[in-house]
């Protein structure tokens, strides 16, 4: 009687453990913002444990689709999770958490100075993208190349990395001369002052509105949901602003 009432108590030791564990799928523009808000949630809550998985959000959304075992997924655009939710493999709302920026970066160019202009300097011999299919900063780079009709000219230049954070690498080390990053990449504290970069007008593509939604699981993982709380929450805003994010109360 007393090993089963001891098998018990360790399951139950066991089971409590695994409820502390989140696994997050986040877009890759979320790299080092979302580090800070990990950091700042598991000072607050000190036996949480969050594991962060970064990658395109196209990518992400087919790892979930074949099983892989996230019980959160932020993506880069709103219409990811909304593809998930017609799989029937989320739960709960789905929530706008961040907008993001898109930028046009130069480790070696004026980019600040000559703005979209530089896009036509003979210097530039390759422009680093992330891939439009996956990655919504890399669909927004290439639409916008398309509404400034400078695509045809400039497609041969164009560099497809695998996700914005490796679009953001070639740029920063000049492997490319310019790179279409998210602003949160380009005011991450390790690229400060490495390069320079110039803000896309908002009104020249459409809105990056970064949507979260968790994951259905065969149990409910309630620090999941603890979490996801926390990113909507206002103790996070301050994180979203350093990096250049609005939140969605900012547009309202």
């Amino acid at each position: 009687m007393k090993k089963i009432i001891l098998s018990l108590a360790l399951a139950l030791v066991v089971m409590s453990a695994a409820a502390q564990k989140v696994n997050i799928a986040a877009a890759a523009n979320l790299r080092y913002v979302l580090e800070e808000i990990k950091t700042a949630y598991v000072k607050k809550n000190p036996k949480a444990k969050v594991n962060l998985t970064f990658g395109a959000s196209g990518g992400l959304v087919q790892q979930i689709s074949n099983g892989a075992s996230f019980d959160f997924f932020m993506a880069a655009d709103d219409e990811f999770p909304v593809k998930l939710k017609a799989k029937g493999l989320t739960t709960g709302a789905i929530s706008v958490y961040a907008y993001g920026k898109l930028v046009l970066y130069s480790a070696t160019l004026p980019a600040d100075k000559k703005g979209l202009d530089i896009l036509k300097d003979p210097a530039v011999k390759k422009i680093a993208v992330a891939n439009p299919t996956t990655a919504p900063y890399g669909e927004r780079s290439i639409a916008l190349l398309n509404a400034l009709k400078l695509y045809d000219s400039l497609k041969e230049k164009v560099v497809i990395a695998e996700n914005i954070t490796a679009a953001a690498q070639y740029a920063f080390t000049g492997n490319t001369e310019l790179g279409f990053v998210a602003l949160s990449l380009a005011l991450a504290p390790e690229m400060t002052g490495k390069g320079n970069y110039y803000i896309i007008p908002q009104n020249l593509y459409q809105p990056i509105a970064q949507a979260c939604v968790l994951i259905k699981k065969a149990s409910v993982n309630t620090e999941a949901a603890k979490f996801q709380k926390f990113v909507l929450s206002a103790e996070t805003k301050a994180i979203w602003d350093k990096y250049g994010y609005t939140t969605p109360t900012q547009k309202k």
